[in-house]
């Protein structure tokens, strides 16, 4: 199984998750002062089930918790629901 790398991509206002040399999601996200807000998640069709969505929002939220100073809000429901199911990232919602 290939490796998910995710990387923040600030000039597009979002994360991306690249699998095979190709971005295969984005997570979307509006930064304000002290709130990150995650407003939307994608995965291309063709990375559907590889944990791309997983890797994704998990990526995204430890790179928030590494540079500190910001709480996150989902607005996107597989953000929420991400989150939900791993308790240990509860204390960056905002």
């Amino acid at each position: 199984m290939s490796e998910i790398t995710v990387t923040q991509n600030a000039e597009q206002h979002r994360y991306e998750a690249h699998l095979d040399g190709e971005v295969a999601g984005f997570a979307a996200y509006q930064l304000g002062d002290d709130v990150v807000v995650f407003t939307h998640t994608e995965v291309d069709d063709a990375h559907e089930g590889k944990g791309v969505g997983s890797s994704l929002v998990r990526g995204a939220l430890d790179d928030v918790r590494s540079k500190g100073g910001h709480k996150v809000l989902a607005r996107c429901p597989f953000v929420a629901s991400w989150i939900d199911k791993h308790p240990d990232y509860a204390d960056l919602l905002a």
